[in-house]
């Protein structure tokens, strides 16, 4: 193993004297070609381009003397300093940090960013990044060859917000860029960068209550109400004016609370809601900073959906239509529930291949036809009936009975066989 090894952080601004030091005595040194070539790498040293980090981490590993790596900010913030501490590598580390690269270019922005979340294209993971831009009003984007700006706002296509593209901060060739994102496709993007993305209904109607203590604020936390499954009157409109759709009234909360555990939605997630009514489902799925697209056949329960997104200060993007061919142009779901709308439309989420999926059939011969449905899509399928009598007092004292008013419903879901 390196007798020492030393990760520099660096910004383009000149090199602390620790730092210094450390690259003057240093006998292998790692970092990308600009920095090889911008700072004063020793001529006698061995020098190696950070391309594959596990590569690096084995040679760094092998090599007898001072060994420095020179990456981009701050090293220990999505950086390389989580691969080289992993336990096969057996490397002892000293770390001199830099101002990370989203902290700048929040500065650039002069924006706060402790509400931010932070995300990472790289990996193959742009749909999740892309997701998490769809669920919060503000966003720093860690990009990648073939996952930078212009790939992430094709992955937003219709989903407006502001795009700041922040180019080889640090450098004498910067460039900070402000574009909506219907333009950002438009450009040709220099890597490194990074984008902050912002914007989004959500951050007018927020409560902002843990402004100054947690950092990236969960979506829609702490919200105007504690907990999930909230009663029916805690939504505005909940369900559907007569003859709105013919659809029934909202879910009961017990029933919310069984649909959005077998969705199991999470961050980087998005969650198809197909004949949402007033949303309640869509928002709680929300509140669990999934991503959410509700389809809905009827304007004003879109409208009055999005008024309770707004009131538990999340994300929900409301797709006027219904039937089966509403759903073509939609992003791929991770989870999807059918509301209502009918095997048809089961059929249809069901080809797009959801991981989870859930659906609320009205009567035994409409459960039977939709199971048929799921496991003949390649889903493991089950299901309930959920029934729930409210508990009212009797007289003054503490005495309980059963009271009028009980409901039953059908849930079926599915889980893809990997």
């Amino acid at each position: 193993m390196a007798d020492r090894i030393t990760v520099i952080g660096w910004d383009g601004t000149p090199l602390t004297e620790a730092a210094g030091a450390a690259l003057a005595a240093a006998t292998l040194v790692a970092g990308a070609p600009y920095q090889l070539t911008a700072l004063p790498v020793p001529e006698s040293a061995e020098r190696i381009t950070l391309g594959n980090i596990q590569q690096a981490a084995r040679r760094i590993a092998e090599h007898r003397g001072a060994a420095v790596v020179v990456a981009e900010g701050d090293p220990g913030f999505f950086g390389v300093v989580r691969t080289l501490r992993r336990p096969e590598y057996g490397l002892e580390l000293e770390v001199l940090p830099a101002v990370s690269s989203v902290a700048a270019a929040f500065a650039r922005a002069g924006m706060p960013w402790e509400d931010a979340q932070v995300v990472s294209a790289h990996g193959g993971r742009l749909r999740r990044a892309a997701n998490i831009c769809r669920a919060h009003p503000k966003v720093a984007v860690l990009t990648a060859p073939g996952a930078g700006p212009a790939e992430l706002a094709l992955m937003l296509r219709g989903v407006h917000r502001t795009f700041v593209v922040c180019e080889a901060l640090g450098t004498p060739d910067e460039d900070v860029t402000v574009l909506t994102s219907d333009r950002i496709a438009d450009h040709v993007w220099r890597d490194p960068n990074v984008v902050l993305v912002i914007g989004g209904g959500a951050q007018a109607g927020a409560v902002d209550e843990a402004a100054g203590w947690l950092a990236g604020r969960p979506v829609g936390y702490p919200g105007a109400e504690r907990g999930w499954a909230l009663p029916g009157d805690a939504y505005a409109g909940a369900g559907r004016a007569e003859g709105e759709s013919g659809a029934p009234e909202a879910l009961p909360a017990h029933v919310r609370a069984l649909v959005l555990a077998r969705l199991g939605a999470r961050p980087g997630d998005l969650v198809w809601s197909v004949g949402a009514g007033s949303g309640a489902l869509a928002v709680e799925a929300a509140r669990f900073g999934a991503a959410v697209v509700a389809v809905e056949g009827s304007r004003s329960a879109c409208a009055r959906l999005t008024v309770n997104a707004r009131r538990y200060g999340v994300e929900v993007e409301a797709v006027y239509g219904s039937g089966p061919e509403v759903l073509g142009g939609l992003p791929e779901p991770d989870a999807a529930v059918v509301e209502s709308g009918g095997l048809d439309v089961v059929r249809a989420v069901l080809a797009r291949r959801p991981e989870r999926f859930v659906a609320l059939p009205r009567t035994l011969t409409e459960a039977q036809e939709v199971r048929r449905a799921i496991a003949g899509a390649g889903y493991r399928a089950d299901g309930a009936l959920l029934q729930a009598t409210p508990l009212r007092p009797v007289g003054e004292g503490d005495g309980l009975t059963l009271g009028a008013g009980g409901t039953g419903a059908l849930v079926l879901w599915g889980e893809q066989i990997v």
